[in-house]
């Protein structure tokens, strides 16, 4: 499995811990900050934004929780949590006053909207919650899910009043028609269906889009339905007859998102694949209005204010833009909602942060204040690797487009680009004497670099798969490298002759590191194992168990005193590095942790999660349950 990363946009770290800045907001136990809103959720789960009925809020659901903004100055008001798994859909109640949340945990959540308080859970569906929808009165509430389901719900007692089934796979959306009597359901099965909302039976199954059906949408005047599809088209029905309108193509990828605007005359679209403009139609003719451009990843998320003059946008390039309708222009951009966050690395004396991501760059961020000191650009693809020089004035990159790089920290300039690999290069790391650099790749290649130079020095051929981790012995004379072929093998640095292969792991090795003395290697692996190995000898001295699945990377503390790992559970462990006992878990993240790192003086761990947050962990006390 290949690993993805992004970057993270950082607020100023108040050290005031009574401070209401938005990173002290609802943070787990041990949790000192957490920088960055967490990930806009997958593109086929719509509505991930609601704006209130009076125009004034903006909700925003997140891998971490719901986002309250105030939709005139893109404020944060709010965090709702509570949620156990990323929440997946947001829709206000036509009075504003119930916010209701859908999450990949299976759940309905209802919230207060002016205290922010949680009212009530709604537990039916199996399988995780794709859309949450009121009906025009606000006294049934919808629900779509993984599990085929649509389930309908009496607001005033939460009970469960009906469940409508005939989808043959996921349901992604559902929608009531303006005078309520119909709800409408699009799914993965490639059919609308139209249903009675009083009695629960299907009316009519439109059946003419050849691929998954994202979102459906009714016209204002509930004549016309509005459909996007993975065929790459939106089409629109008559209501009345079920016949097919018109078919609107322009859209380069597969479309994503549908929603008429409040006086019905605009149709707005979005797609996937690369295709990130938002398209406006004009409804009467089908004629294209206008595209709105400035995202630079997929957009995920539509919704109009009431009036209809505001557009806002979620997209997986960590933003959220509010866009006048008239203009085309973008008013404002929400940022931090990142998609993942993969890999982070503090330099040697701790003052800095350097985190990389989806949207190509590099932020280097001052820890002491959150500033960021430089925005490193130039890769062309996604960055994956991270490592400061033993000296903190150069950083390498490792990047999905085939090319490592070595950056002049102060400067934020290029000061070579390594292009040797014959495919995505997967990690960095240098030599204790900051002379060497070595990459891994997906093309099975781990190859030395002289630094000083960017000149190619030695290529190692033996593994058979992708190459996961590369590390440095403390005396730089060993190299051990991981892979997807399961093993471990150790390299002397000088002749590049293969030393020792360990092959206990029984699926992909992800990361290893040695101890601060040299005489320990540790291993992680997607067999959910961590694993002890004594460096002269090649033997296998112990196995911690506990994670659940996969445990992607591990971590010295400085003093080797201590271990952490982190995993696809979403955990964060500590163990005793002497005793292999369990210390504690940190449980903060709501989505995969790719990696963790200590900072030099042990009293942090920051951990990046797919959830789109790097977390900062207190570990000025002592860790232990």
């Amino acid at each position: 499995m290949k690993k993805t990363l992004p970057s993270i946009a950082l607020h100023t770290l108040d050290a005031d811990p009574v401070s209401q800045e938005f990173t002290q907001w609802n943070l787990p136990t041990g949790v000192k900050a957490r920088l960055g809103r967490g990930r806009i959720s997958d593109v086929l789960n719509p509505p991930e934004i609601a704006f209130s009925p009076d125009g004034k809020l903006i909700a925003v659901a997140s891998a971490i929780g719901i986002w309250v903004y105030d939709a005139q100055t893109a404020k944060e008001l709010n965090l709702l949590t509570g949620h156990t798994l990323d929440v997946t859909t947001v829709v206000f109640s036509p009075d504003g006053s119930i916010l209701a949340s859908g999450s990949g945990d299976k759940t309905i959540r209802l919230w207060d909207v002016r205290t922010g308080k949680h009212i009530q859970t709604l537990k039916e569906h199996t399988s995780r919650i794709n859309n949450v929808a009121f009906s025009p009165s606000g006294t049934i509430l919808a629900s779509a899910g993984d599990d085929n389901a649509i389930c309908l719900w009496d607001v005033r007692t939460n009970e469960i009043i009906g469940t409508l089934t005939g989808h043959t796979d996921r349901v992604n959306y559902v929608v009531f028609s303006p005078d309520e009597s119909t709800l409408a359901s699009s799914s993965w099965d490639a059919t609308v269906r139209l249903w009675s909302v009083q009695t629960g039976e299907s009316l009519r199954t439109l059946t003419e889009h050849t691929a998954a059906i994202s979102r459906v949408s009714f016209s204002p005047d509930g004549k016309t339905l509005a459909s996007s599809s993975m065929d790459k088209t939106v089409r629109l029905w008559d209501l009345q007859t079920g016949e097919s309108l018109n078919t609107l193509t322009g859209h380069t990828g597969r479309v994503t998102n549908v929603l008429f605007s409040p006086d019905g005359e605009i149709l707005v679209s979005t797609a996937m694949d690369f295709d990130t403009d938002v398209r406006l139609w004009d409804v009467r003719t089908g004629a294209p209005l206008r595209v709105l451009k400035g995202h630079t990843r997929k957009v995920t998320s539509l919704a109009f204010s009431p009036d209809g003059s505001t557009l806002v946008t979620g997209s997986g390039d960590s933003t959220v833009r509010i866009w006048d309708v008239a203009s085309g222009t973008s008013r404002q951009t929400i940022t931090d909602h990142t998609f993942r966050v993969r890999s982070v690395v503090y330099s040697p004396d701790g003052s800095t942060l350097a985190c990389s991501g989806w949207d190509e760059t590099v932020a280097v961020l001052n820890m002491h204040t959150g500033e960021e000191l430089q925005r490193l650009k130039g890769h062309k693809a996604d960055v994956v690797g991270l490592m400061f020089s033993p000296n903190g004035k150069t950083l390498a990159t490792a990047s999905w487009d085939r090319t490592a790089r070595l950056w002049d920290v102060q400067t934020g300039t290029t000061l070579h680009t390594l292009t040797d690999h014959r495919d995505f290069a997967t990690c960095v790391v240098f030599s204790p004497d900051g002379r060497t650099l070595v990459t891994g790749s997906n093309d099975t290649d781990v190859r030395l670099w002289n630094v000083a130079t960017g000149k190619l020095l030695l290529t190692l051929t033996d593994h058979k798969e992708s190459v996961n981790s590369v590390v440095f012995s403390p005396d730089g004379k060993t190299l051990v490298s991981a892979s997807d072929d399961k093993t471990v093998r150790f390299w002397d640095v000088q002749t590049g002759a293969l030393m020792r292969t360990l092959t206990e792991h029984t699926k992909s090795v992800y990361s290893v590191t040695f101890s601060p003395d040299g005489k320990t290697l540790v291993s992680s692996s997607d067999d959910k194992t961590v694993r002890f190995w004594d460096v002269q000898t090649g033997a296998h001295n112990r196995t911690l168990t506990g994670h659940t699945d996969g445990v992607w990377c591990v971590v010295f503390s400085p003093d080797g005193k201590t271990l952490a790992s982190t995993s696809r559970d979403t955990d964060v462990r500590f163990w005793d590095v002497q005793t292999g006992t369990h210390l504690k878990t940190f449980q903060g993240h709501a989505k995969l942790v790719y990696t963790a790192v200590f900072s030099p003086d042990g009293k942090t761990l920051a951990s990046g999660s797919s959830d789109g947050t790097l977390v900062l962990w207190d570990l000025t006390s002592k860790i232990v349950d």
